[in-house]
């Protein structure tokens, strides 16, 4: 009885290793192989959430592979199986089923752009985040406080929070995910920033320089004209008086602004009115990109304490209240005349 199960134990060794031999030689010929594909190339989409067993069945369905069992043993033995990343990916005639796994793990997969505009509202970034064709939209309907809490920063206001910049991604990408990088990019830059801001500024955080950013941002196309913008606002928030920017009351009056700002816009009690409030707004009013980052938090030293548009994107400074009556007069009155 011991000699038969000893026998029998031989077998079964013998067995496993036989079976242990075909399948590493079906393995090495699997990896040899290169995938036979009816044209130069084609697009290969791996959706959010697929494992590597739905992959390696989408695969053979679509005739690039025809073992998928064979495909997800390689992923596991080399460690790749739960390293795959979504996307769309241009598989090439020719190219091995190692070489297709390890595209897909390093994600080398087609890229789209999408540019967010300085001085874009949060609400016109959303917009246009809605209408590209690529991204996936979850945040159809949702407000900003439910957005915030989707994005994980409950409580927090979303203006100015968002980096304008142009982002590369894949597709599947959500505008969730889109909004949280874009948040991060914007952090890094400012706290950046902020801790090579000068000495003294009249900011108390961050946010504070976020807010000011964003209204220089809205002031003035002109990346020169921004530190010396900065700096007339820098000044004022010293002497304790109103910084009288005509942004902020646009931002205040929301959809009812019509294009024109009237006397009883400037007398109209929105938070945004800083003709009423002094201090900052008590958000941000725009997207504000670097330069205005920067600008706020280096401005140019000066004593002017005015500026009027020239009506050609340029503005003139000036140190009293009688020459900016006489600039008004000579760029704004008189070309309205």
């Amino acid at each position: 009885m011991k000699k038969l199960l000893k026998n029998l134990v031989v077998l079964g060794l013998v067995g496993s290793l036989a079976v242990a031999g075909v399948v590493a030689l079906q393995l090495w010929r699997f990896q040899q192989k290169t995938i036979d594909l009816e044209g130069s190339e084609t697009i290969f989409l791996i959706r959010s959430g697929s494992n590597i067993t739905t992959i390696a069945q989408e695969l053979t369905r679509q005739q690039i592979i025809d073992d998928p069992w064979l495909f997800v043993l390689l992923a596991r033995l080399q460690g790749l199986d739960t390293r795959v990343r979504a996307g769309e990916y241009r598989l090439v005639h020719g190219t091995s089923a190692e070489a297709l796994l390890r595209q897909f793990t390093e994600g080398n997969s087609i890229q789209y752009s999408f540019t967010v505009i300085e001085g874009w509202t949060f609400r016109q970034m959303l917009a246009a985040l809605a209408r590209d064709p690529i991204i996936e939209h979850r945040l159809e309907g949702k407000d900003d406080a439910e957005i915030m809490r989707l994005l994980g920063y409950e409580g927090e206001h979303p203006e100015g929070r968002f980096f304008p910049d142009t982002y590369r991604f894949p597709r599947g990408t959500s505008d969730i995910e889109f909004l949280r990088r874009a948040y991060h990019v914007m952090q890094r830059h400012l706290q950046r920033e902020w801790e090579k801001r000068a000495p003294d500024l009249p900011l108390d955080s961050p946010y504070e320089a976020l807010t000011l950013a964003s209204i220089i941002e809205k002031e003035t196309a002109v990346g020169e004209e921004r530190p010396m913008i900065a700096g007339v606002f820098v000044e004022r928030l010293r002497r304790g008086m109103r910084l009288q920017t005509d942004p902020t009351i646009i931002y205040g009056l929301g959809d009812e602004f019509d294009g024109d700002i009237r006397y009883r816009d400037l007398r109209r009690d929105t938070p945004y009115n800083t003709y009423l409030h002094a201090g900052l707004t008590p958000t941000p009013i725009a997207l504000p990109g670097l330069d205005s980052i920067r600008a706020a938090l280096q401005p140019a030293a000066t004593d002017a304490l005015f500026f009027v548009s020239k009506g050609d994107g340029t503005h003139q400074f000036s140190e009293t209240l009688e020459q900016h009556n006489a600039a008004v007069r000579r760029y704004q009155l008189n070309q309205q005349q």
